[in-house]
């Protein structure tokens, strides 16, 4: 893949990579502030980067799933029409020319607004339209936005659309050529804020993604895109952007804090990997954090290099919080240096939308809504996600009829054909509802959050058994006369629900008494015990494919097919095609939780 030259890139010499350079900061120009004795003033300088991550295609405060606006328990507002608000205000106060404002990744995926911009109505598309997030970000003046995972999902096509629609860069230093080892996109941006009365302050951003799209989005970037580690890829750019002059340093990394990966050894390298760059890498005063969907006010950690202390934020995703770093610097020696830097969250929930944002998104939130408002079916009964974690439920069985019924069409006629084909599926949501009655595109969707295609991958028995074990640590393990409660009953090791996986058409228990990895119990397929030479076709999610939750075997099995249809559109062309969402035409009884022998339920 080529080197991306936009507009706002220059090819350094230095190092051949692509480069965001801006220039001074808007006026009127921030004055240094002047301490110290008289006649030996003290210049200072404040300087607020604001930052958000995680968006997931949030532009309002409005819940497409349940065709109304967003609530939930603790009182929350998303949407990047509040942040647009927050953003006026923190450059009212601040003045506009001392603030930068930046995102962490994922954007372009997450809500039925980004799946219309990507597949119903594509901005790829000759003439096609601007994407609603780019006109977002843009109206509200973003300078930067490191690339997150899920700017991978509807491949690369989408995502250069998406960039050369924005008017600020997407970073990404560890996302190179596959070939070269070259960056695919701006490593970093740079702003020059002119400081009347003294230097000007340079401010470098160094963008840093996920590792793990090289499993999650195989089949996008396998062969076109690398993504190396961000502690190795921070230190090499950071000590560059510090020879070019860079006062203050600021990484934005879709990255979570804890050290840890959810893909297993794969991949060489840390999911979660923003608390390893502080401590690893010199040079660096700030880490806007994102990917992991957690709240982090302001978290120190402290360079083992130089016993500097780096702070970090997570702003809530959704657009729900805004992350503000204040950085006070000093002139000194004939330099700026960073004096001191803290971080603090501002809450959507505390203003209103920006009418800017509104007017210029209205049309295209309508469509969406009419779009999602479609009936495509009649359910004879209520279908609820609310047991689903502990108790096997149709509305799951829907989910792996559909997948079974896909994979033995596709192998069809093929050499294996014959083979028993079973399927995999998650409890991905706790509230989604199929209700008695009228079936809408909207109401299949919250069953199907994300935006995940078919695999089929050829399993022995003996794999699958080891597959329902590792899904089966979900459990927090329970004496057979302890009291339970669901709401402790699973999440074991803070595994999240999405890590849990149903497989349809076997039978088997699983005994939470027990410890982790001798649960399963009395496994059947047909009527009998399961025989491990057994061959099967697993019908599975491509991030479960691909090596997402880090389930044994699955990774590593030989593919027989696979498609970029989203098993959402599968869900509901099914519902369509039958017309009636009955349980009788799907809804099984596969498994069930016992203790020693006994059902919990």
């Amino acid at each position: 893949m080529p080197l991306n030259r936009r507009k706002f890139l220059k090819k350094s010499a230095a190092t051949g990579a692509g480069v965001a350079i801006a220039g001074a900061a808007a006026a009127p120009a921030a004055e240094a502030a002047e301490t110290g004795k008289p006649g030996h003033p003290v210049k200072r300088y404040s300087l607020t980067v604001m930052g958000t991550t995680d968006l997931h295609g949030h532009v309002f405060n409005w819940d497409y799933f349940k065709d109304a606006e967003y609530a939930d328990k603790a009182g929350n507002a998303m949407g990047l029409a509040r942040i647009s608000t927050l953003v006026e205000q923190v450059r009212k106060e601040k003045g506009r020319c001392n603030t930068l404002l930046l995102d962490a990744g994922d954007t372009i995926q997450g809500t039925p607004l980004t799946y219309y911009y990507a597949k119903v109505d594509p901005i790829t598309a000759k003439g096609g339209p601007v994407h609603p997030m780019a006109q977002a970000m843009n109206a509200i003046g973003y300078d930067a936005a490191a690339l997150g995972n899920h700017e991978f999902n509807y491949g690369i096509e989408t995502l250069r659309k998406f960039e050369d629609q924005l008017d600020f860069p997407l970073l990404g230093a560890n996302a190179v050529d596959a070939k070269t080892l070259r960056p695919a996109f701006p490593p970093y941006f740079m702003k020059t804020f002119h400081v009347p009365g003294a230097k000007p302050v340079k401010v470098a951003v160094l963008g840093l993604t996920n590792p793990g799209i090289a499993i999650w989005d195989k089949a996008y970037v396998q062969g076109k895109l690398a993504f190396p580690g961000l502690e190795e890829q921070a230190a090499k750019w950071v000590p560059k952007l510090r020879s070019m002059g860079a006062d203050v340093v600021v990484v934005s990394a879709h990255s979570g804090t804890s050290g840890t990966s959810s893909y297993g050894d794969q991949v060489p390298y840390v999911e979660d990997a923003a608390a390893n760059v502080a401590k690893q890498v010199p040079g660096i005063d700030a880490i806007l954090v994102g990917h992991a969907h957690l709240e982090i006010p302001e978290l120190k950690v402290v360079n083992e290099q130089t016993g500097k202390t780096v702070v970090l934020s997570e702003p809530l995703c959704f657009a729900e919080r805004l992350t503000l770093f204040d950085i006070e610097l000093v002139f000194s020696k004939g330099r700026w240096e960073v004096e001191s830097v803290s971080a603090s969250l501002r809450n959507s929930n505390t203003v209103a939308d920006d009418p800017k944002i509104t007017k210029l998104l209205t049309d295209e939130h309508e469509k969406v809504v009419a779009y999602v408002n479609q009936v495509v079916g009649r359910a004879t009964e209520t279908l609820t996600t609310v047991e689903a974690r502990y108790k096997d439920a149709p509305i799951i069985d829907l989910i792996t009829k559909v997948q079974e019924d896909v994979v033995k069409a596709a192998l069809a006629g093929t050499a294996y054909a014959s083979l028993p084909v079973i399927a995999q599926a998650s409890p991905f949501s706790r509230t989604s509802q199929i209700p008695a009655g009228d079936v809408t595109i909207r109401d299949l969707s919250s069953l199907y959050v994300y935006d995940n295609t078919l695999v089929a991958k050829l399993l022995t028995g003996a794999q699958v058994r080891a597959y329902l074990e590792y899904s089966a640590e979900y459990y927090v393990r329970t004496a057979a006369d302890a009291a339970v409660d669901v709401e402790k009953l699973t999440n074991a090791g803070g595994r999240p629900d999405y890590n849990y996986d149903y497989v349809s058409g076997l039978s088997y228990d699983i005994d939470i008494a027990q410890p982790a990895g001798s649960r399963i119990r009395n496994l059947t397929f047909g009527g009998a015990a399961l025989d491990d030479a057994q061959q099967f076709v697993l019908a599975v999610n491509n991030y479960r494919a691909n090596g997402g939750g880090a389930f044994p075997h699955v990774a590593t099995a030989k593919e027989l097919w696979s498609e970029s249809t989203e098993i959402r559109t599968r869900i509901a062309e099914w519902v369509t095609a039958k017309g009636v969402l009955d349980p009788k035409d799907f809804a099984s009884v596969d498994w069930k939780l016992v203790r020693d022998g006994k059902p919990v339920f």
